[in-house]
């Protein structure tokens, strides 16, 4: 038996299409083509994935990894930053007086995994689940300031910033965005990182530009860095 192989045809096929999405989305062909299955069965398996959540489809119909993939892992007890993330976005949301988020990059977009809410007034948060482009906003500058410089010269293609931007980012550790995303709408993010320094999420606050003002960072960078730096610290404790 290959040792790749369990044994079950049908889940090691599975498997594969799952693995395959693992890089960001793919079209149908892409999926062929990485999975060496038959379009038939590669099309048959993703759309049975796609049925019970663990496949989705972007906004450009391709597939992407699905929420239930998500959903089990927290289940489970596996997905520290999620579990660590509400106590500490909330005290980011009570220092700074501004909504605060955690996003993921899920291929060629990010996604809000978490959030606080302001209590009262305004509401300027993202919802959980929102899909955002990789093109704008400081969470996009943070989760793509430390990637490899082919991926990077890709995005900036398409991007609001430039590389420019990103060198900055890199060098004092923070994002701003001011109108970049959204009109009217200012934010700032750092950087959390894995056990291993990979940076996995960033973490925000945003808000109204009357609020956090032109220059976000000046007055939000140390507590938003702080938040980056806590989570961060969970997921090496609970890594030892």
């Amino acid at each position: 038996m290959d040792e790749y192989s369990s044994g079950v045809g049908v889940l090691d096929k599975a498997a594969l299409v799952l693995a395959a999405l693992e890089t960001g989305p793919a079209s149908l062909a892409n999926l062929v083509q990485t999975t060496g299955l038959a379009r038939p069965t590669a099309h048959r398996l993703a759309r049975a994935l796609e049925h019970h959540r663990f496949v989705a489809r972007d906004l450009h119909g391709r597939f992407i990894l699905g929420p239930r993939l998500a959903e089990l892992a927290s289940a489970a007890g596996e997905d520290r930053l999620l579990a660590a993330s509400g106590p500490i976005l909330a005290r980011l949301r009570d220092i700074t007086g501004e909504s605060a988020q955690l996003y993921r990059r899920q291929g060629e977009s990010r996604v809000c995994v978490a959030t606080a809410e302001r209590p009262t007034g305004l509401r300027d948060t993202i919802p959980v689940g929102s899909l955002m482009s990789m093109d704008a906003g400081s969470a996009a500058q943070i989760l793509l300031a430390w990637e490899d410089s082919d991926k990077i010269r890709r995005s900036l293609a398409h991007s609001s910033f430039s590389a420019v931007t990103l060198a900055a980012v890199r060098k004092r550790g923070w994002a701003q965005s001011v109108g970049e995303r959204e009109q009217g709408i200012a934010s700032v993010s750092a950087a959390v990182r894995s056990p291993s320094d990979k940076v996995i999420a960033a973490v925000s606050v945003s808000g109204p530009i009357g609020r956090l003002s032109r220059q976000p960072g000046r007055i939000h960078a140390p507590a938003v860095i702080a938040a980056g730096e806590r989570l961060s610290e969970v997921l090496r404790r609970t890594a030892e």
